[in-house]
């Protein structure tokens, strides 16, 4: 095949950044004037002026620069901006060519300025996970722009920059884009010299105060430089849907937006053709994908290549005019017989294509871009819930934030892709974004694994959560913010939904809420027609105009009921009761789902007591709670006064079957908002912890949510010095119907899971060292065993790894496990030996956690106590010429404890940077 002139280049390393210290920060080149903030306490705002700085922004600093960026994205003409004839005023030293920039720090992109610490200690930090992100940062890089690409159009592609970006090429503006979660597009060209130096520099400003969890801060995702002729496929220019599918064929339509940056007119043929992607075989045993399989877990990057040799199907060639400085648009069809349907596992399989568009002039080719896609059909039905491919799928759902634990905000595809693995085990189908557009990586690894996403935009509209949070813009950049997230996102298979807000303000209002949403809805209904809305509601009722306005009814937490909040000692009172009865009634023929379920708290290994009788108690100290230490109980017992523990939720929705499913909030913990405790880092409403390690609560899940999976899981631990003869209660996650329990092989009674059950309890055991054992039985036969020991006097220490070889690309991450181990390997559950870690070879610790939400030890420390019995080191292969394999030597060690070694093997890999553009 003839190459394509298309160029994507991935611009990763040769960064210069630095930090501005707050008093050299030149405020004239504020996006909005950002005012003097008074004292104020987690989740409380404070008497800043917000919508006097809203008000303000239209006549400050870079604004006239940035505006017209959005132009683009408006329907309305006239409502595009007008970017000033001259050059901004202000001529900032750091956009200066001139500028000697050999004392910055080499950084390498994506990179989060904050995640490296130090925890800011005191303070009110919490809700922002303690670490400070908030500030201005620049970042320089030389573009080397060869003579040859001269007449050709390059465009500076950002997946994501935290946050009120401008850009500076040579000395002048470019343009900017202030949110900090979407991506964005400028054109380099007219800036440019072609054959001599060119110097890119790129401002950000994080504001204070302008999130409620870690947003990160910098340029934490990728970023691209992209060469094209100057007729080529517009950005995001390409648009598949799939109308009809059936398993005997799928039609599939094509729309291809053309530019013209040239000065002459073009007359161009367009074709596509569509090719199978080669599949991988799914999670839990489903069967492969046609096509050659890519071992799950394999090197980032190693995927298989496509087979362009046999297309499936391909569009009949047209003929396009388009004139100078303007655009064109074709649509073209083709139909795909028998097509291996898109569909998650484990009863259906992420089957993708690849349809490849090419421009050309006469033999010329001009253009060609990859629109990976799937075909599938999503449908919402009131009763049903989702179907997917005529299939009811029930959705099993977690919300996850951006960030990646101890990696921070900067995407990195391996530990989201771990995060997924984990999740996937657990019996997780669906992720919802919350509460802003992904990194487009992610969505890259929910199409391969099969996994459906909720897509959100925003978390606020114009009122807001925050002093400065996405309120201040809202006015300005909702229309074009969504828009760029649907152009964006719309050919991932995964994507079923489109989310435009989260718990908004305007909840509370009678009209404005409603209002806002159906501009939305219509904006998100022009750009993709073929995918439905959504919006989360923790307030509005069904009686209030907004829940009318959206396509899918999304209901935070307010299905299975909200307790009174504040909880008062001794009480348990309803504030609002259950609601998803209520909404049937008033929208019998909207679908509904729990957008947000559960909200329960835990600290993983952390076991407190008396333990609660019920279950969804308010967290309290000395009742499931201890206020010294910062932990709430692992029985699994405990919500936030708003929530619900996870059985309650699955009894709701056992009551309610018309309920599409649930988005229990949190997949993972994560940095910030670290309810009820914000003197700690991180959240406790994990399934998974921080660091990776499943809390109790994932055993339950998989029981509930893969009742096919044989799953008992006991808890607590069985170490407990001091605590003999006293009560320790046990109880079971199981996917059995009933289980019998052993301690030091006495039976303590064989017992069924009842109706509206979800654990087994044996709250009477009375503690003595040894050996805890439970059978579980299905229909009668044992189905599952587990058991644990009382550990001894740790001893030594094991160390294991997620994968045993890594790519040789300087990207590949490896996730190690150090254990503390008693004299028989049993492990230590009570251990916070302080351990230390080692790399030999050519690779790099990039990071160490234990999943503490109260560890403020700083992420890149090779020194962390371990909790609960474990920690946790990510390790990084660093790249080799022609990725040569090699091998790295990981050692841990305590005081006192025989250490521990492990190896990992640097892969060889192929790179495909720059081989062709995958239309974002």
């Amino acid at each position: 095949m003839t190459p394509t002139p298309r160029e994507r280049l991935h611009l990763e390393t040769g960064w210069r950044f630095r930090r501005v210290a707050p008093d050299q920060v030149d405020r004239a080149l504020d996006y909005v004037p950002w005012p003097e903030l008074g004292e104020a306490q987690d989740g409380k705002d404070a008497d800043a002026r917000p919508e006097q700085v809203r008000h303000d922004a239209a006549e400050t600093g870079l604004r006239p620069w940035i505006q017209p960026g959005a132009n683009a994205f408006l329907r309305d003409p006239a409502q595009h901006a007008q970017r000033p004839d001259q050059q901004p005023p202000v001529a900032p030293d750091a956009a200066d060519p001139a500028l000697d920039d050999s004392d910055w720090q080499q950084v390498v992109v994506p990179h989060d300025w904050a995640i490296a610490g130090p925890f800011l200690v005191d303070g009110p930090h919490g809700g922002m996970g303690r670490l400070e992100s908030w500030g201005v940062g620049w970042y320089r890089r030389e573009l080397e722009i060869p003579v040859e690409d001269a007449g050709r159009s390059i465009h500076l592609d950002i997946d994501g920059a935290m946050s009120y970006t401008s850009v500076w090429l040579n000395g002048s503006l470019v343009g900017g884009w202030p949110y900090g979660y979407n991506s964005w597009r400028l054109d380099l060209t007219p800036h440019l010299v072609p054959g001599g130096r060119n110097l890119l520099a790129i401002r950000l400003d994080n504001p204070p105060r302008s999130a409620r969890w870690y947003p990160g801060g910098g340029l934490y995702r990728n970023v691209w430089l992209v060469k094209t002729s100057p007729v080529a496929v517009a950005h995001w220019g390409t648009t598949i849907t799939t109308p009809e599918v059936s398993a005997e064929s799928a039609v599939v339509e094509i729309e291809v937006a053309l530019e013209n940056a040239g000065s002459d007119p073009v007359t161009v043929q367009v074709t596509t053709e569509i090719f199978k992607i080669p599949g991988s075989p799914a999670e839990h045993d489903a069967p492969a994908a046609d096509g050659d399989p890519v071992e799950h877990g394999a090197p980032v990057g190693q995927r298989a290549p496509v087979e362009r040799s046999a297309p499936v199907a391909r569009t009949e060639p047209l003929t396009v005019a388009v004139g100078p400085g303007a655009a064109a648009r074709t649509t073209a069809s083709a139909r795909i017989e028998a097509p291996s349907l898109w569909g998650p596992p484990p009863t259906q399989h992420p089957h993708r294509y690849l349809a490849v568009t090419t421009l050309r002039r006469g033999e010329e080719i001009l253009d060609q871009v990859e629109t990976p896609f799937g075909v599938r059909r999503i449908e919402f039905d009131a009763d049903e819930g989702l179907l997917v491919n005529g299939e009811k799928i029930r959705i099993q759902g977690v919300n996850n934030h951006h960030d990646l634990g101890a990696l921070g905000a900067a995407f990195h595809e391996r530990a989201a892709e771990r995060q997924l693995e984990i999740l996937q085990e657990m019996g997780a189908n669906a992720l919802r974004t919350a509460h802003n557009p992904p990194a487009p990586e992610l969505l890259d690894l929910t199409d391969r694994m099969g996994i459906l996403v909720l897509d959100e935009v925003f978390d606020s509209w114009y009122a807001r959560k925050t002093d400065l949070d996405f309120h201040l813009i809202f006015e300005d950049w909702h229309e074009a913010d969504l828009r760029a997230m649907i152009r964006r996102d719309r050919h991932h298979p995964s994507v079923i939904l489109w989310g435009i807000g989260n718990e908004v303000g305007e909840q509370y209002t009678d009209q404005e809420g409603a209002l806002v949403a159906r501009r939305l809805v219509e904006i998100a209904h022009e750009e993709d027609p073929s995918r439905l809305t959504t919006t989360a509601m923790n307030y509005a009722k069904p009686h209030m105009p907004l829940p009318a306005e959206v396509d899918v009814i999304g209901i935070n937490y307010q299905g299975e009921g909200i307790r009174q909040e504040p909880v008062f000692e001794g009480t348990d009172r309803i504030r609002t009761p259950p609601q998803y009865g209520r909404f049937r009634e008033a929208f019998p023929d909207t679908p509904i789902m729990g957008s947000e379920t559960s909200s329960a708290l835990s600290t993983r290994g952390t076991y407190l007591f008396p333990v609660a009788d019920g279950q969804s108690n308010p967290a309290r100290d000395g009742a499931g709670a201890d206020h010294a230490t910062c932990m709430v109980s692992a029985y699994e017992l405990h919500a936030v006064d708003f929530g619900s523990t996870a059985e309650k939720v699955f009894a709701s929705l056992e009551h309610y079957p018309f309920v599409a499913g649930e988005f229990v909030w949190t997949g993972f913990d994560y940095l910030g908002e670290p309810t009820p405790y914000y003197s700690a880092r991180s959240s406790y409403t994990g399934i998974v912890d921080l660091a990776g390690f499943p809390k109790d609560r994932f055993w339950l899940y998989r029981a509930h949510w893969r009742p096919e999976v044989p799953t008992a899981h006991l808890l607590p631990h069985w170490t407990w010095p001091g605590r003999e003869g006293e009560v320790t209660p046990v109880h079971v996650f199981t996917s059995g119907d009933e289980a019998e329990l052993f301690v030091n092989g006495v039976s303590q009674g064989r017992r069924a899971m009842q109706p509206g059950q979800f654990r087994l309890r044996w709250d009477e055991v009375v503690y003595a060292p040894g050996e805890v054992r439970v059978q579980a039985y299905r229909d009668g036969a044992p189905w599952a065993e587990d058991v644990v020991r009382t550990a001894g006097a740790p001893a030594r220490l094991a160390l294991a790894a997620d994968r045993d070889h890594i790519a040789a690309d300087g990207r590949d991450l490896a996730f190690l496990t150090a254990r503390v181990l008693d004299a028989d390997g049993i492990e230590v559950p009570t251990a916070g030996h302080l351990l230390h870690f080692t790399v030999e070879g050519p690779g790099t610790l990039v990071a160490t956690d234990n999943g503490d939400p109260t560890d403020l030890n700083a992420f890149p420390c090779p020194q962390r106590r371990a909790f609960s019995g474990k920690a946790l080191a990510i390790v990084r292969g660093e790249a080799s010429e022609g990725g040569a394999e090699g091998e790295l030597r990981i050692t841990v060690s305590a005081a006192g404890l025989e250490s521990a070694q492990l190896r990992v093997a640097l892969a060889a890999f192929e790179g495909t940077e720059g081989a062709g553009d995958i239309a974002g």
